[in-house]
């Protein structure tokens, strides 16, 4: 092909009434469009007047796409092409294995804390603060860990949490006083702050139609922690003690540490910031993996390079989604760990939890020094367990009647559940309604772990995800001192408070203008807000197409 353009003219259309001409010329690789309007007392088109509409077009790019095939591709188009399959299959162990450990660690304080009261004569509000310093250290963390996951990349960003959480996890289970525990567990909290990055990632390498589920999925492993965290409590805690369990408990961080460097960085991320040839190998890997292949072509890059910012979740188009996304991820961790601990603390009264001899006055709850027992630790199980019906429910309602829809439903359900507990009943009917209780409030929050990285672009979905769940930790921060403290002088307003807080959750669900089932993850800011002009009414098109045409 000669390195020398040759233009020639294909065609010239006279606009009789305007004396506006289109030109389209060709050369051996670009088609331009250009509008010449004639200035009076000149016989052909000049430069005065001239309007290019239509940007340069690769001629290429014509040819494939009139004979079927594209010359350029999106890593969503990718993704999509590649399909779910093996690669995917490994990526659900090794990120779940990160929320499994991020179970057990959280499970871990609901059992360890019993003990903790008797062997050091602890007050409810010193018992309360172990908890909540866990969840300081997760709040103050959460955004952090987001921000570096935009701007440094989603493998860097969780392998180092996990590090962080299993170092420190370890050292916990070597705490000799009261403030050692505090200092230590606050680090392994600031450790966990960075777990639900692993949602960002996995999310990220999924297709459309798989996406709601496989996340929902996801939360099998959460829920598996959580019931092999009481398992081992059962052997662990009556022969060896809260040091060994906090110890053992960090056996999953290990297979995860041993496991990382397989871990992939994201395409999209690596798009994101102007590495296409990175992010092709790792599709070219996946198609693989799956036994599929990457379309043909050249990849497209939409780079940002202000990724991770805060100020980003607060423009216009996010405003509203944020700020109803936060308060749902609060209401979902204030509940979740509400009821988690409601449970200990309410196995643990026993038959003290009964009403008083006058019958004006409410029940409470007498908690004194007692270690769980085994017919405590088999009633935890028992509702430990809930975690997979409610997961199995929401399977079923996420895609058929969308995300906003079943967190709505989850919140209602779960605020019916714990009406009950209002009268202190039998040990057996009060165990049946924590199960539900807990199954709802579960499901609920996995849907929002499906709904927050779908709702925002890549550019921001790592800080979306994680000032979500530093609100969660907002909510969870504060949940001990209702269900710890609180409970002990009245059983009616910490039932009431969480019976309202799930209630506003599900307005909250209702209100969110965007629902993403179905929807293609956006890759930039300015893409979403293009593609949210695209779903204005049409009228709307006719203001924006005018700006494209020349001046009068």
């Amino acid at each position: 092909m000669n390195a020398l353009k040759r233009s020639s003219q294909v065609a010239y259309k006279r606009w009789k009434d305007r004396n506006i001409s289109f030109v389209t010329s060709q050369t051996d690789d670009k088609s331009v469009l250009t509008v010449h309007e004639e200035q009076p007392g000149k016989d052909e088109p000049g430069d005065e007047g001239v309007c290019t509409i239509q940007e340069q077009v690769d001629l290429e790019d014509s040819k494939n796409r009139s004979s079927g095939i594209s010359e350029t591709f999106t890593v969503e188009e990718a993704v999509e092409a590649i399909g779910f399959g093996r690669f995917q299959w490994k990526l659900s162990m090794l990120t779940g294995v990160a929320w499994m450990a991020d179970a057990m660690e959280m499970m871990l304080l609901s059992i360890a804390t019993p003990q903790l009261r008797c062997e050091w004569r602890l007050s409810s509000w010193r018992v309360a603060f172990i908890t909540a310093t866990v969840f300081i250290g997760m709040m103050i963390s959460s955004s952090l860990w987001g921000n570096i996951s935009d701007k440094y990349g989603r493998k860097v960003c969780l392998i180092l949490c996990m590090m962080w959480t299993l170092h420190y996890g370890l050292l916990s289970a070597f705490a000799p006083v009261y403030s050692w525990i505090l200092v230590l567990r606050g680090l392994v909290g600031f450790g966990l702050g960075g777990a639900p990055q692993s949602v960002t990632l996995y999310t990220e390498f999924l297709p459309i139609k798989s996406r709601g589920i496989s996340i929902i999925l996801l939360g099998v492993f959460w829920a598996l922690g959580a019931v092999f965290e009481v398992l081992l409590a059962m052997v662990v805690m009556p022969t060896l003690g809260w040091k060994w369990l906090l110890a053992f408990s960090t056996f999953p961080l290990v297979v995860f540490a041993a496991s990382c460097c397989w871990l992939p960085e994201s395409a999209r991320f690596d798009v994101l910031r102007g590495r296409e040839d990175k992010a092709l190998d790792t599709l070219k890997y996946i198609a693989a993996a799956n036994g599929s292949s990457v379309p043909t072509g050249r990849l497209i890059a939409n780079i940002q390079t202000d990724r991770g910012r805060i100020t980003d979740l607060f423009i216009p188009e996010y405003r509203k989604t944020t700020l109803l996304v936060w308060f749902i991820w609060f209401c979902n961790a204030f509940s979740y760990y509400g009821i988690v601990l409601l449970t200990t603390e309410m196995f643990q009264a026993g038959s003290a939890c009964s009403a008083t001899d006058n019958s004006n006055m409410e029940p409470r709850c007498s908690l004194e020094c007692n270690n769980l027992t085994f017919a405590d630790y088999l009633d935890l199980l028992w509702t430990t367990l809930a975690e997979f019906p409610g997961i199995l429910i929401t399977l079923w309602m996420i895609d058929r009647i969308g995300r906003r829809k079943s967190m709505a439903i989850c919140f209602v359900l779960f605020s019916v559940s714990i009406l009950p507990l209002y009268a202190c009943t039998q040990r057996t009917v009060l165990t049946v309604f924590i199960f539900i209780a807990r199954a709802c409030i579960t499901g609920g929050w996995q849907v929002a772990y499906v709904y927050t990285p779908e709702v925002f672009p890549t550019a921001t979905r790592a800080i979306g995800i994680g000032t979500g769940s530093g609100m969660a930790r907002v909510g969870a921060l504060i949940t001990p001192f209702i269900a710890q403290v609180l409970l002990k002088s009245s059983v009616y307003l910490t039932l009431s408070v969480y019976l309202i807080c799930c209630l506003l959750g599900a307005v909250a669900s209702w209100v969110l203008p965007m629902e993403t089932t179905g929807r293609s993850l956006q890759e930039s800011t300015q893409s979403t807000i293009e593609q949210k002009n695209m779903e204005r009414p049409h009228g709307s098109e006719t203001t924006e197409s005018s700006s494209n045409t020349c001046p009068q």
